[in-house]
């Protein structure tokens, strides 16, 4: 490199080291990847060749020397028993042979090997979220995600409901179990289970998952809400023994032989193969077999067979020399944006739609690509005629790589914003602090209208029993209910002349709807759906100000001197009082005749005896744990998800675990059910 050009590359490798950083972070701790794996792995070439050259100037933060990011806040951290490291890719056949010649040359050198063809063990790369699994004594005791590599979030909880996991080891089938026993692997979403959830989510309006991975990773890392369904959809499968593998183990073959004896799934076309050409074979076979396989893989991958010679070739301090991840090129295509239009979905986001000139990308034709938000547009400056990469994520509408500037005229349209109004209803749109999404704040905006009816017929809003989802549609399609309060006005004659709707079931409804009339304050507010106002924010609004109208009169500044609500909560409810649409309907749906009773209003301001209080819940408990965070905050404390000195109770459950243990060591208090009981009590 020329004198003249260090401060530009030393500039440059700045540049990437912070970008590859920040996708790191979206990618590994919050599953929301913005770059394809081909434009990460790009970047990262690009940054390693500069480091090769200016070796001296190696930032102290440089993701060549990292592994995955640092743990998502929310979940304890623990070590890994020995790092969990990633791997170097090949991305084409040259590059696979020049790693295979690598590796003769190595051991050559190290008088470990000779001239002859190496054998490699060779698995498809499955496209999921890596794990360790450790065992005690045959018994799976927990289970961490890669995390930064040396250490990694704790999700035993989590993992215990992954059906493929052995919560024992299978002894009678295999060999003894070591008293230690470190099993790395994947957990993948199989595509016949993901294809389930998202059809589920579909039919009630829910955003899809969009990728088998996201979906993944994501159950991984639920806290409080936990989705019991989608965790049983997941798949462990096995790769590595990283501690306790007994001695007479000598091959990665005779690993997966001895994690299937234990009855881990192995992912079954793993094979050995001979030589670079053998593996590149497998790799083209892996890459034509890989639309019809259960799962989704985005390579291959190879590992020196013989484990003696895996420690003769060592690793680096990212990466294992003896391994290598051949990718497989990414399902794109180029095409040009048409026009771009905003669409409603069914929680008012409005969301830019690239329509495109029909393309065929894996194998389906594509018309239209998510751009997400209007950040996103403005990063990656997407406008109307530009010709882009398109890509598939999962079974969800593609999404646009990148914009091919160079294609770009001088006679180009001026850069895309979404509508000041929502394109359905014509209300104001609405960007809260602190969010990247513009919503339509309308209450009956059509856009929304079935899933706000879902909503106010649930159990914890107005409870109208018989209002289920195909009477809504039915309502809704046939005119009868044009907006919320359209409910409360319907007769058993109207219903009962309904497809499948008889006349019992009509005055069933029509007394449903008449019960429902007589609530509460805070089922009122949960009722209208309001952003962020779900259970517990709707009882500490109701609690603070006592009736609906000291909230209707409070600015956005009154409302977040509440207890629990902030700035950001207090804005979202101001905006939608402000709306005079959803101020009509809530005077309309009052004067139909929902009433309740003044809630009495604390003399503390709302804060009850364990305001600031911090708790930490571990273990399986008689209630779910959203109803022990809805009952702590409600007395005005808080739940954290680990332990710490600031820590003044840790509930404990049944088979409660490391933060019960940690606990007792920083001498924090802990309560059982019955003591957590007798604690509530004592709040108002």
């Amino acid at each position: 490199m020329e004198p003249s050009d260090i401060p530009a590359a030393r500039h440059r490798m700045d540049v990437l080291v912070e970008e590859l950083n920040r996708h790191n972070r979206l990618y590994h701790a919050l599953d929301q990847p913005e770059i394809s794996d081909a434009e990460y792995d790009a970047l990262l070439r690009e940054l390693q060749a500069l480091e090769a050259q200016l070796a001296d100037e190696i930032r102290p933060n440089s993701p060549t020397h990292r592994v995955g990011a640092p743990a998502a806040e929310g979940f304890e951290t623990l070590p890994h028993l020995s790092p969990m490291l990633s791997l170097d890719n090949a991305m084409d056949a040259d590059e696979m042979r020049a790693f295979d010649d690598r590796m003769k040359r190595m051991l050559a050198e190290a008088g470990a090997g000779d001239s002859g063809s190496l054998e490699y063990a060779a698995e498809p790369k499955l496209d999921g979220a890596g794990v360790e699994l450790v065992y005690e004594e045959g018994r799976f005791a927990r289970g961490l995600t890669r995390g930064d590599g040396q250490t990694g979030e704790d999700v035993t909880a989590n993992l215990r409901h992954v059906l493929s996991i052995p919560l024992a080891l299978d002894i009678e089938k295999g060999r003894p179990a070591p008293s230690l026993l470190s099993v790395r692997g994947e957990v993948v979403l199989p595509l016949p289970a993901f294809e389930r959830l998202n059809s589920a989510r579909r039919e009630v309006e829910e955003e899809p998952f969009a990728n088998p991975r996201n979906a993944a990773a994501g159950s991984l890392r639920m806290i409080h809400d936990i989705d019991l369904k989608r965790l049983r959809s997941l798949e462990f499968r096995a790769y590595a023994v990283a501690e306790g593998r007994p001695e007479d183990i000598t091959t990665q073959m005779d690993v997966l032989a001895m994690l299937d004896g234990w009855d881990f799934v192995v992912t079954p076309e793993s094979r050995l193969c001979r030589g670079a050409d053998e593996a590149i074979a497998f790799h083209d076979e892996m890459r034509a077999a890989r639309g019809e396989l259960p799962i989704e893989i985005d390579g291959t991958v190879f590992k020196v067979n013989d484990i003696a010679l895996q420690e003769q070739l060592g690793t680096l301090s990212r990466s294992p020399r003896w391994a290598i991840a051949f990718k497989f090129p990414p399902e794109q295509a180029t095409t040009r944006i048409d026009s771009i239009e905003a669409q409603v979905g069914r929680t008012g986001a409005l969301t830019p739609v690239a329509k495109l000139e029909p393309v065929q990308v894996g194998g389906v034709t594509v018309s239209n690509a998510s751009l997400h938000n209007q950040d996103e547009i403005d990063r990656k400056d997407v406008r109307s005629g530009d010709r882009v990469v398109v890509q598939r994520a999962g079974d969800v509408i593609p999404q646009v790589v990148r914009v091919l500037l160079g294609n770009r005229g001088e006679d180009c349209p001026p850069p895309y914003t979404l509508p000041i109004h929502c394109p359905v209803c014509g209300a104001e749109a609405v960007r809260l602090a602190g969010e990247v999404v513009t919503r339509c704040p309308n209450l009956d905006c059509p856009a929304q209208l079935k899933n706000n009816l879902r909503h106010l017929a649930a159990r914890s809003a107005l409870d109208v029993d018989g209002l289920g989802e195909k009477l809504i549609d039915q309502l809704v399609t046939t005119g009868l209910v044009g907006q919320l309060s359209d409910l409360f006005t319907l007769t058993a004659d109207q219903l009962e002349a309904l497809e499948r709707m008889g006349a019992k079931s009509a005055v069933n409804l029509v007394s449903s709807l008449e019960e429902a009339r007589k609530t509460t304050l805070p089922r009122f507010l949960t009722a209208l759906g309001i952003r962020h106002v779900g259970e517990t924010l709707a009882e500490l609004l109701a609690s603070h100000f006592g009736d609906l109208e000291p909230i209707l009169a409070a600015s956005a500044e009154e409302l977040a001197l509440a207890p629990g609500v902030g700035p950001t909560i207090a804005e979202s409810v101001a905006r939608f009082f402000e709306d005079p649409r959803n101020r009509a309907e809530v005077d309309r749906l009052r004067e139909l005749g929902i009433q309740w009773s003044p809630v009495e209003r604390r003399d503390d301001g709302g804060a009850g005896t364990l305001t600031g209080k911090k708790f930490v819940l571990t273990g399986s408990l008689s209630i779910s744990r959203a109803e022990a965070k809805k009952r702590i905050e409600a007395a005005g404390g808080k739940l954290v998800s680990s332990v710490s000195k600031k820590t003044d109770y840790v509930l404990a459950g049944e088979n409660a675990g490391s933060k019960r243990d940690k606990a007792l060591s920083l001498g924090v208090e802990i309560l059982d059910e019955e003591a957590f009981e007798a604690l509530l009590q004592g709040a108002p």
